[in-house]
């Protein structure tokens, strides 16, 4: 999430009258790729646990993940190492999951003790669930192990698998509970941010009995003088909330640590400091480009589930279009599987179909929900991905540039699908199939690519496309994304098609600091290619389009960190990556000028675009006359120009279909502000 709001949440439990002396016995988040250490499994299912590069439990990646298959009945256990209850006559058991169901039978979490090893377990908590949801627990544990020097916590799953298809366990806590306690759990911020959003928060639990109605809390980074603000909140005993900071931080490029405390709580110290204060390691970036989300769903004609899932998926991208990459690969059982497709299995771990992974994250065996696309699409894309590709008989040629915002190892992924395709039949009844993976280029393994800031990197291959299961040459795509080793996915595009104008990037972009607080951007035309002309962005906001100049000039606003993005534009609304540039404007003056952005919801400056997400209309109003609205999709295509003379207009989104859009606005004055809005009807 790009902004937290404080949030109270319901009580998850009520807790005994008296205090006690808290202790955090257990704190296990999974946060590695391997099982922790003193962790094990036990009981049924030993192959069944994994650690999941997802966040599907709701806390953040990775997390614990449990597969129906292979199938077993019984009861399996996620064992903790030993705590030593010395003293201690009962425990707070915490923690976060996520069932995706399969049947309507249900099947049973729970949470027991043992002090002899494991050889005997007394429950302190079971339930039953069946239905597909995220779900928090916390239970007071009271065992006849409390008291004991030496005692196993475990969750037990116990039923049969073969009702659900995968369960998502993060964030298990034990403790004790005391009068008078608040603490963080964590920073609410991506460990990867690009330079203008920085919004710093946390998420505070209220471990104690007493409610907590003001909270004072700093944060420092690195060694910079501390930020400190007062919040007035309502937390109760045993609910958490999230508290965002107002003063906003302003960062160059690079890694920094960032560190959050708790100062007051209700005008004093709590009872317990040590959870008080924790860190972060941030590295904020150049910038950031929209995210494109990648879909990647493995199904097969010999699937019953695969059908309903298969159009749900359709239904879903129909009504989001242009912020969507998606490529099906056909798995056993269908006449188009290839080897190909296997791999990619084995690339996640694919143990059933339908499967659908958004963003390399798994949503089991259900279809992309539209909670979690729009969830995804607001997330932060560190590389710009432009393509294209072109036939010449049954040969077909594609090239595409990668223009990294951020430095990393990835690995670039190109597959070659069939729109749709009719002759893949097995025997669920499925007649036609859209997006399905032909070719993958070079092959399975991808092109491992070193991500270096604002240096673009270029790919180009050619294949036979009547080698494979192709039905139509006429109705092909090519999807193109970069993941990281973690899985996690940078950003995807689909190439612009059957062209052989490919959108090249400019080049040698660079920033000069010409003195008195004015910046120079220049850069040279592509070494291929015939543009028309340049788009020019500063502090992404479009304030030259199509320009046939190689160079632009502005006033930097002082101390500000400058980022300017140059993109080609070519015929047929083809434009090329983006370019991009920083440099901090150390001299700068004072003055609001047309570099000045605005982003996100609400306003920025004077001017005022919502409502947003907007539905049937959109309302914009400035302080000077607005002489032009340009309406921009995600492609970069424009769809509509509007012409204005007044200080406010409203703009009908009748003939918009549902997706995100930027909203261009030229005032009288010369001053061009850029409007992000979500259409939905």
């Amino acid at each position: 999430m790009k902004k937290m709001f404080f949030i109270a949440f319901a009580t998850l439990f009520a807790m005994a009258a008296q205090a006690q002396q808290r202790a955090v016995l257990l704190h296990e988040s999974f946060d590695g790729m391997e099982l922790p250490e003193g962790w094990s499994i036990v009981g049924e299912g030993v192959d069944n646990w994994s650690v999941s590069v997802t966040a599907m439990a709701g806390g953040f990646a990775n997390e614990m993940k449990l597969d129906w298959a292979p199938e077993f009945e019984g009861i399996s256990r996620l064992v903790s190492p030993p705590v030593n209850l010395t003293g201690v006559s009962s425990v707070n058991f915490s923690f976060k999951h996520y069932l995706d169901g399969y049947a309507d039978t249900p099947s049973y979490l729970g949470i027991a003790t043992s002090s002899d090893g494991g050889n005997t377990w007394h429950n302190g908590w079971r339930q039953g669930y069946h239905q597909t949801n995220i779900y928090t627990v916390s239970q007071q544990i009271q065992t006849s192990d409390m008291g004991q020097p030496s005692v196993l916590f475990c969750i037990f799953f116990e039923g049969d698998t073969y009702d659900i298809n995968t369960w998502y366990f993060d964030d298990i806590e034990a403790f004790t509970v005391e009068n008078f306690d608040l603490g963080i759990t964590s920073i609410s911020l991506p460990s990867v941010v690009p330079v203008d959003a920085m919004n710093i928060g946390m998420e505070v639990f209220n471990y104690g009995l007493t409610p907590i109605t003001s909270v004072e809390a700093q944060y420092v980074i690195d060694a910079q003088t501390p930020v400190v603000e007062t919040f007035s909140v309502n937390i109760a005993s045993m609910q958490k909330g999230n508290l965002e900071f107002v003063t906003p931080v302003n960062l160059m490029p690079g890694s920094y640590n960032l560190t959050v405390k708790l100062r007051l709580v209700n005008g004093t110290t709590d009872d317990n400091v040590a959870n008080d204060v924790t860190s972060k390691t941030i590295e904020t970036t150049i910038g950031s480009v929209e995210r494109i989300v990648m879909i990647e769903n493995f199904s097969s004609t010999t699937c019953g589930p695969c059908v309903e899932n298969n159009e749900a998926l359709e239904e879903i991208c129909a009504n989001h279009p242009g912020v969507w990459t998606y490529t099906k690969f056909s798995t056993l059982g269908d006449p188009y599987c290839i080897q190909e497709c296997i791999d990619r299995e084995n690339y996640y771990n694919v143990i059933g179909v339908p499967q659908t992974y958004l963003d390399a994250e798994n949503q089991g065996f259900e279809p992309v929900k539209e909670s979690a696309l729009v969830a995804h699409l607001d997330d932060y894309a560190f590389v710009d991905i432009k393509g294209s590709f072109y036939m010449d008989g049954s040969h077909l040629y594609m090239k595409a540039d990668l223009m990294p915002y951020r430095d990393a190892e990835a690995t670039v992924f190109i597959t070659v699908n069939e729109k749709q395709t009719v002759g893949n039949l097995g025997n669920n009844g499925e007649h036609e199939l859209f997006h399905v993976m032909m070719k993958m280029l070079p092959d399975p393994n991808g092109t491992p690519l070193t991500f270096v800031t604002g240096e673009a990197q270029h790919l180009e291959f050619d294949y036979d496309m009547s080698t494979t299961h192709v039905e139509e040459l006429d109705d092909l795509e090519v999807a193109i994304w970069a993941q990281l080793a973690t899985k996690e996915v940078l950003n995807s595009r689909l190439a612009y098609e059957y062209t052989n104008v490919h959108p090249y990037p400019v080049g040698n972009l660079s920033l000069t600091d010409l003195g008195d607080g004015q910046l120079r951007a220049s850069w040279n035309a592509p070494s291929q290619g015939n543009p028309t002309g340049y788009n020019v962005y500063v502090n992404r906001v479009l304030v030259l389009e199509n320009t046939t100049a190689l160079s632009h000039s502005f006033t930097s606003a002082p101390g500000r960190y400058n980022v300017v993005e140059v993109e080609a534009v070519y015929p047929d609304a083809m434009t090329s990556v983006k370019s991009v540039a920083g440099l901090n404007g150390v001299e700068g003056v004072d003055e609001d000028g047309p570099s000045t952005p605005s982003t996100g919801s609400g306003t920025a400056g004077t001017l005022m675009v919502y409502p947003n997400p907007a539905h049937t209309q959109v309302r914009i109003e400035a302080e000077n006359a607005i002489k032009m609205v340009k309406v921009y999709d995600m492609l970069g295509n424009l769809v509509e120009t509007i012409s204005s003379n007044g200080n406010a207009l409203n703009v009908n989104l009748s003939r918009f279909s549902n997706g995100v859009y930027l909203f261009n606005v030229v005032e009288n004055d010369g001053k061009t502000s850029c409007q992000r809005v979500v259409v939905t009807h």
